[in-house]
């Protein structure tokens, strides 16, 4: 694993897999659906009451409710530290995915 975390991926579509591979824990997965919808939610609030103060909350909900469920569910470090973009991309998708139904909520 240490060699994967080390890599330097490509593209997105390369990371992907690796990145559904660091959330196999069915509550971190749920954890970080309900931090990344809060992060949608509070951007819309941001949004309709011309608030920009809301945005202050967006990145605390959304890694508060995603590091918990890496350090106390899937026991490994947030793909975050070594991979930012692409872990924030793979937030929103994983949400879509779950909405989808192509990954079990």
């Amino acid at each position: 694993m240490a060699a994967v975390e080390q890599r330097r991926f490509t593209s997105f579509a390369e990371f992907y897999p690796y990145y559904l591979s660091e959330h196999a824990n069915r509550t971190s997965r749920r954890l970080h659906v309900i931090g990344t919808g809060g992060v949608i939610a509070i951007a819309a609030t941001a949004l309709v009451t011309g608030d920009a103060r809301w945005l202050i909350a967006a990145p605390v909900v959304g890694y508060g409710f995603a590091w918990v469920g890496h350090f106390c569910f899937e026991k490994n470090r947030p793909a975050t530290f070594r991979h930012p973009l692409y872990s924030l991309a793979g937030d929103f998708v994983m949400l879509k995915d779950v909405l989808t139904g192509r990954i079990r909520f």
